[in-house]
């Protein structure tokens, strides 16, 4: 049986959003309906960013650190930052030393003594700003471990272009279009909105389940002895 050999399936925007409207069983082409969808297009991704870690938005970040200053802005695309930790160079070489580095609430950072003091960093708490900021604890002294690695999740990208192709996994394309029909529903067919809502969610929820990390697990039995302990 012959098959195409290709795995390049996508959508434009402009094609998803002409699926989605044909979901809601609406007919459009005027220019305010397509920027319209566009528009909800990108509330959608915001929303997204309420449900949990996307694994193709996870980036290695690198800081180069510098002795005294215990903040450090990371890029306007980042949402939360995942885990950090220190390192002796910028990229991976057979000398590379790197320690992991606790994450800490606000809490616990403000009740720390002496941020100012220099050292080797053992904690971090990320303040959650419109642009997240790391600050260490201690203040990096920079002379063995002079990088600061962190794995963060970024935010995902705008619609932009018609011509564009959305910034998503090609697993979340369904929930995606079913998710801005769902959106478009509530001016351009109200009748088809729970119905819709209800598609969204059970595309949406299968999408989120594959999207995880598969690891191996080691289970060990636990040992009991005469006395029970």
């Amino acid at each position: 049986m012959a098959t195409s050999g290709t795995t390049t399936f996508d959508l434009d925007i402009d094609e998803i959003i002409q699926e989605s409207y044909n979901r809601c069983g609406v007919r459009t082409n005027s220019g305010y309906d397509l920027k319209r969808a566009r528009r909800n297009l990108n509330i959608l991704f915001s929303e997204w960013g309420n449900r949990g870690v996307h694994l193709w938005k996870v980036e290695l970040q690198t800081q180069a650190l510098t002795s005294g200053t215990s903040s450090y802005t990371v890029p306007t695309k980042v949402s939360d930052v995942l885990e950090a930790y220190i390192s002796t160079t910028s990229g991976v070489t057979s000398s590379t030393n790197d320690i992991a580095l606790t994450k800490i609430d606000r809490s616990a950072y403000a009740a720390k003594p002496n941020k100012g003091s220099t050292g080797q960093p053992s904690q971090y708490y990320v303040d959650r700003q419109t642009t997240p900021i790391i600050n260490l604890y201690v203040t990096p002294d920079a002379s063995t471990y002079t990088y600061l690695k962190y794995y963060t999740i970024n935010r995902i990208e705008d619609g932009g272009a018609y011509t564009n192709e959305a910034n998503v996994a090609y697993r979340f394309i369904p929930c995606m279009v079913s998710g801005l029909a769902y959106y478009l529903s509530f001016l351009a067919n109200p009748n088809q909105t729970q119905a819709l809502r209800l598609t969204y969610e059970d595309e949406l929820q299968r999408a989120l389940t594959e999207d995880g990390a598969r690891s191996s697990v080691y289970i060990s039995p636990q040992t009991y002895y005469g006395d029970g302990v």
